[in-house]
């Protein structure tokens, strides 16, 4: 980890891989769809470093089989599985309720960034207590343009009313690093994310990278003592 970031007054984070563990409830839906066509259950850890690619991700690792068309002719099903089970083993990456404390405590301003559908984030974000508490939130159908391009950064940037250059953005894949940059937010990469194998997070450009989220009050210089 490198040194701290100065004058970054707001946070702002992906959300699979990054603010929340969804991967035993994405994962969960992709076995459902997989026994409803007779597959048995994938390796769980080789299914979740897909999960920062959403459902289509998932479903090419999970129907490998199957072309582009016959996978997106499972989109459907695999969402109505997984919106089922939305809430059932989601949870916060351990130590990040401790950042999300700190930055509360501080009056540090959190936001969330992400490309999953808002018919989802809404619902999940809400059903973990975390709606209130955050100050703004873009999904993937926000606007026109998703991740990698950085329109749904600088419209959260927007909403906050602060520059995009006193915004740190947190994420755990490279589409979120290419973005944080391009709206010359300063870039955290998560490495204890969804991190796909041969991907390798140092080549994403980014000006930081945490493997805990407890490191991200140290690159805020916010001091915290809880557990």
């Amino acid at each position: 980890m490198s040194a701290p970031m100065p004058h970054i007054h707001t946070v702002l984070f992906d959300l699979d891989g990054t603010l929340l563990d969804t991967a035993p409830d994405m994962v969960g839906a992709l076995d459902e769809l997989r026994a409803e066509h007779t597959l048995e259950p994938m390796d769980f850890a080789a299914a979740r470093a897909h999960v920062s690619n959403g459902a289509l991700g998932l479903l090419r690792a999970g129907f490998a089989h199957l072309d582009d068309d016959g996978r997106e002719a499972l989109r459907d099903r695999y969402l109505a599985l997984y919106e089922r089970r939305l809430c059932q083993a989601t949870g916060l990456f351990p130590g990040m309720a401790a950042v999300l404390d700190a930055l509360d405590a501080v009056g540090r301003p959190w936001g969330v960034v992400t490309n999953k559908p808002g018919y989802l984030t809404e619902p999940l974000l809400a059903g973990l207590q975390l709606r209130s508490r955050c100050a703004c939130v873009v999904s993937g159908d926000t606007l026109a343009r998703r991740k990698p391009h950085p329109d749904p950064l600088l419209h959260a940037a927007e909403r906050l009313a602060l520059p995009a250059e006193q915004t740190a953005y947190v994420g755990d894949a490279s589409r979120d690093i290419e973005a944080g940059r391009a709206a010359g937010m300063r870039t955290v990469a998560a490495v204890y994310g969804y991190i796909q194998p041969g991907d390798d997070p140092t080549d994403w450009g980014a000006d930081h990278q945490v493997s805990h989220p407890r490191e991200i009050l140290a690159l805020l210089s916010v001091d915290t003592t809880a557990d």
